[in-house]
């Protein structure tokens, strides 16, 4: 573990991938306390999260450190919160919120689709700054009513700044208090207070609705059985998580499929063809998504080789049996995606990018988790995968992508989510 401490601040993903292949499916970490394990055995993974997920809580290194931007929102609540808070957020993401969220893509699309017919063929465009501005103003305008496009690259960078601190205190063991005004905390300060500042905004401009219509409205007249509402600081933290988690993770997952169609003609003239056929001359919306068969598939595929929350912890509230070892009380349990999903128990030839695999159903329950599973699974999935095929239909519908010569499908920085190095350079031309 001393010779490997640079590679976990290094690459702590290729870390973890060597680790498995070495020692296989359930390893303990030499470390003193506490007893650390990687489990990458696909029944104790679905055991961990699904059916003894109340032994598991979050009270993590991992989400410890996401809590000092998002505070105690769904993402990084241990138990006793996220009981409270999930039943009141949960109406937000109902059926009828989602047929919102194509009109608001349907904006946001047409603006980009404008923009990038302006620019002469083959001019070589960063995808991946236009997603993540992109999925911000569709959090901007689906959650919460309200247009942060012009806030849509303060907000941008204020996020990743948070989430560089962030993961930089969660690869260490100790991290300096809050309060020392080292560059870290100062640049970690200045970025959550330009999240709040955004949330200050959005409330300052709201009352107690009559009738919700969006999610802050139903965190704002949300009550819980007892009759209890959320606190202010409450649904400071609820909008901050979807900020910064609403955001973030659609626009990695569209990143990555661009840099993956980039490379593969028969995909792009794939989900043409469907597109054509699906959307005909109209904006795709949230009555094409269903139809949209293919291109949820590409985004699956996308998913599994990239899943933008590449490492999952939880704390063993009891002793338990994983994989046929004893877990102890209080020991800290790492599950990744990035594994599971390339496990070759569940994956023939796992490293392929292959979309048709998601229309033949392969590959258990257990090894697909981009979106975590159980009780726990994110609550914003099925608004991820509507935003995330709706706006790639759109864009590969009108444009050609490509890279540039010299270049190709850049590393993934395993940050809070899965980063492209340097961002993503493809050059676009009008199609014809």
């Amino acid at each position: 573990m001393l010779a490997s401490f640079g590679a976990i601040r290094q690459n702590p993903l290729a870390f973890l991938d060597s680790t498995w292949r070495s020692y296989g499916d359930v390893v303990q970490f030499p470390v003193p306390a506490p007893p650390t394990y990687l489990i990458n055995d696909l029944d104790a993974v679905r055991k961990v999260l699904v059916t003894n997920a109340r032994n598991y809580g979050k009270a993590t290194i991992q989400y410890k450190a996401l809590s000092l931007v998002t505070g105690e929102g769904l993402l990084s609540a241990d138990t006793a919160e996220w009981k409270q808070q999930r039943p009141m957020v949960q109406p937000a993401f109902h059926h009828e919120t989602l047929q919102t969220i194509g009109a608001h893509v349907a904006v946001v699309t047409q603006r980009i689709i404008d923009e990038w017919h302006c620019l002469p063929d083959d001019t070589i465009v960063d995808v991946d700054s236009l997603v993540m501005n992109a999925a911000l103003e569709v959090v901007g305008h689906g959650l919460f009513g309200t247009d942060l496009s012009s806030e849509a690259n303060d907000l941008t960078q204020a996020t990743l700044n948070a989430l560089d601190v962030v993961i930089a205190r969660a690869r260490v063991p100790v991290s300096p208090p809050s309060w020392i005004p080292t560059p870290s905390n100062r640049k970690l300060h200045a970025s959550v207070a330009a999240l709040d500042g955004a949330v200050s905004n959005i409330l300052d401009a709201r009352g107690i609705p009559d009738v919700p219509t969006d999610m802050l409205d139903l965190l704002i007249t949300a009550e819980d059985e007892h009759g209890r509402g959320l606190s202010p600081r409450q649904i400071r933290d609820q909008v901050v998580t979807f900020i910064v988690a609403g955001h973030e993770t659609v626009a990695s997952t569209l990143t990555w499929a661009f840099a993956l169609i980039a490379e593969r003609p028969d995909v792009l003239h794939r989900l043409r063809q469907e597109s054509d056929a699906v959307l005909g001359d109209s904006c795709a919306s949230f009555a094409h998504y269903e139809h949209l068969v293919y291109a949820r598939a590409v985004i699956d595929e996308t998913l599994r080789l990239y899943p933008p929350a590449w490492v999952i912890t939880r704390n063993a509230l009891e002793e338990d049996r994983l994989g046929g070892y004893r877990i102890p009380k209080g020991s800290l349990v790492i599950v990744s995606p990035w594994l599971a999903h390339r496990h070759p128990d569940a994956w023939d030839a796992p490293d392929r990018f292959d979309p048709s695999r998601f229309l033949s159903g392969e590959g258990p329950r257990a090894a697909f988790i981009p979106f975590g599973s159980g009780p726990r699974q994110c609550i914003g999935r099925d608004f991820a995968y509507v935003e995330a095929v709706l706006l790639m239909s759109s864009l590969v519908r009108n444009f050609t992508m490509s890279y540039p010569e010299g270049s190709s499908r850049p590393k993934a920085l395993p940050l809070v989510t899965l980063r492209p190095a340097h961002g993503l350079r493809l050059r676009m031309s009008s199609r014809r």
